[in-house]
């Protein structure tokens, strides 16, 4: 049983978890076999991204969508592409919430790096949640970014007592959040992929911040499965497939603390990261194929044949630029730059994202864009 509802002093009902790890967790039949199927596909993966010859370039890439979607899951309207456009200063036009993407890009890469040094804590998770909600990063009201909460927080409705969900009282917090940070590192309790479900699952029951769980819970498993070597590199992210099946996803969650729907959860988290995984395979082929095709296009440049190389190499890392960014590449001239800039649109490597303009042209390496 993962808790119950008791009443609180306030006069509403609040969620207060049992032990966590359930004593009694056992896996049926269902999600052994679903477990071994989205294991297969992991070690898939882990082979084939050996053979990307910029895995770096396919990581951040891979960040940026998990930004963009995980993001979205909470209702950002802004897109990748935004985020991009961004980061190249390119500000005009886009949606005011793309810094939600930016700041959890910030927040991933962090908590990535720290886990070279440090072991995945809480306190590593106070510090990417702080990233994630500071210096204009998306809340509802204030979300004291880093802190645990120190009041009631609940979900949809207008009060505890109307809502949806209302996660443990704040005087439990400490007690859960030690429990499943205990649970993180027990390698023996079950396999890495059921440990990093269950451990999203209960962080969302907790709800230990006053807002950014969603979005900083999913990080907690990628940063579980950095941590656990079950990927050598940083390659699956689950935003993707949590998007796609929202209402699910919220269902699923429901089910796990109103239910002790642990089966049910399980066989959902693993279904994704088995479809997740087998994604990243595809996208993996796709860009070898996209990269071998146009790295024989730049043969046909003549003499800007190796300046238009490492030009597109850089596309690789930044799919979305401006001719700026393309003169600053190459180091030549701004006349040149929109000259080979042209040329690359002209071989259908490069497209113009607003063709009516003349002036501070955007162009996206769209084919490349297209298989993320």
């Amino acid at each position: 049983m993962i808790g119950q509802y008791i009443q609180q002093p306030a006069g509403y009902r609040a969620f207060v978890p049992s032990s966590f790890p359930p004593a009694d967790l056992r896996l049926s039949k269902k999600v052994e076999e679903s477990l071994e199927a989205a294991t297969l596909s992991i070690g898939r993966l882990d082979g084939i991204t050996e053979l990307l010859l910029d895995i770096d370039f396919f990581i951040f890439m891979y960040i940026r969508k998990e930004a963009a979607l995980s993001s979205q899951v909470e209702g950002t309207r802004a897109t990748m592409v935004d985020a991009m456009k961004a980061e190249i200063a390119l500000t005009s036009g886009l949606p005011e919430d793309v810094d939600d993407i930016l700041r959890y890009i910030a927040a991933l890469n962090q908590g990535i790096k720290m886990l070279d040094e440090f072991p995945l804590t809480f306190r590593l998770i106070r510090e990417v949640h702080e990233t994630l909600l500071s210096d204009g990063g998306r809340s509802h009201g204030h979300a004291f970014p880093g802190q645990i909460r120190t009041t009631q927080n609940w979900i949809n409705g207008g009060s505890p007592a109307t809502a949806r969900y209302v996660p443990p009282p704040p005087h439990l917090i400490g007690e859960c959040l030690s429990e499943i940070e205990k649970f993180i590192h027990d390698s023996e309790a079950c396999q890495t992929l059921v440990r990093a479900g269950l451990a999203h699952a209960q962080f969302e029951t907790v709800h230990p911040f006053v807002d950014g769980n969603g979005r900083t819970g999913r990080m907690l498993v990628t940063f579980m499965l950095c941590q656990s070597k079950a990927l050598s590199k940083p390659v699956l992210y689950l935003s993707e497939f949590f998007k796609a099946n929202r209402d699910a996803y919220f269902e699923r969650l429901q089910a796990y603390h109103d239910s002790s729907d642990i089966e049910g959860w399980l066989l959902f988290f693993l279904e994704g990261v088995r479809e997740v995984a087998d994604q990243a395979i595809c996208t993996v082929r796709a860009i070898n194929a996209l990269r071998d095709q146009d790295m024989a296009l730049m043969a046909t440049f003549g003499k800007n044949s190796k300046t238009a190389t490492r030009v597109l190499q850089h596309l690789f890392a930044q799919p979305v630029v401006s001719v700026r960014t393309v003169e600053g590449w190459a180091g030549i001239a701004r006349p040149n730059a929109n000259a080979l800039v042209d040329k690359f649109v002209a071989a259908g490597i490069l497209f113009q994202t607003d063709e009516t303009k003349e002036y501070g042209r955007t162009f996206a390496y769209r084919n490349y864009l297209e298989i993320f």
